[in-house]
């Protein structure tokens, strides 16, 4: 649909991908602005984006001779330069408040500030190991489509968890919005269809993830009553990670 109150519009995949990433795309501020979350439906092709850049990366690398951990290293560090770190950021701020925090005013103080703690820096550690070890796995016993999948995958979740209420009234995601019920449904369906080709493998994780972004919705709504980027950044973080681990036990 072309008009600016359709469930889809083609200038909404520029828009997620100026949101969630750091390429150079031209987006129209006052299209994105008046689109708000009716654009969240996209934001599966912005994982879509990274994907490729890590395979692109990976392929590069083995076809330099470089082993696995080193090529899986590469391809997540370009990711992130990718990103601008984005949602690492989002991890990080998450987990210090949600666990630093015994209040939900003072645990969103603490999310709101840009300085980081003790919890964010363990937590983007375990994350960050993880997630190389996982990857490195995966380049040597599992189709290079798993390094596509699960960006996309786990960037789906993230609309879903914007129909929380915003924890902060005031905040972006208030501003924001949330976004049609059409909109999630089209974003899960752009992550099903991305973990489709990896056959059964590819449904567990997928259900792994459900789990995960469930159990994150129900931690963010005890917690702070509701969403924050922040918390859609940890989402994306952690459903991603669960998602390779388990393709890594199933392979």
């Amino acid at each position: 649909m072309a008009g600016q109150d359709g469930v889809i519009a083609l200038r909404d995949v520029p828009a997620a991908l100026g949101l969630l990433t750091r390429l150079p795309v031209s987006v129209d501020g006052d299209w994105a602005t008046a689109r708000g979350a009716r654009s969240a439906w996209a934001y599966p092709l912005a994982g879509l984006a990274v994907g490729a850049c890590l395979v692109l990366v990976v392929t590069a690398a083995s076809w330099l001779g470089l082993p696995a951990g080193l090529s899986a290293a590469l391809a997540l560090g370009a990711g992130t330069v990718m990103t601008g770190a984005l949602h690492e950021d989002g991890l990080a701020d998450s987990v210090d408040g949600l666990w630093g925090g015994w209040t939900q005013a003072r645990r969103l103080e603490i999310m709101k500030d840009s300085r980081i703690g003790t919890y964010g820096v363990l937590a983007l550690i375990f994350v960050v190991l993880a997630s190389w070890l996982a990857v490195a796995e995966l380049v040597q016993a599992a189709p290079l489509w798993a390094l596509v999948a699960l960006p996309v995958a786990s960037r789906a979740v993230m609309p879903a968890l914007m129909r929380l209420p915003p924890a902060r009234p005031g905040g972006v995601s208030a501003t924001v919005g949330q976004p049609p019920v059409a909109a999630v449904w089209m974003a899960a369906a752009l992550g099903a269809g991305a973990l489709l080709p990896l056959g059964w493998d590819g449904l567990a994780a997928g259900i792994v993830i459900l789990a995960v972004a469930l159990g994150i919705r129900s931690l963010a709504l005890r917690k702070i009553g509701g969403q924050t980027g922040d918390i859609l950044g940890a989402a994306q973080q952690l459903t991603q990670l669960a998602g390779w681990l388990t393709l890594v036990a199933l392979a």
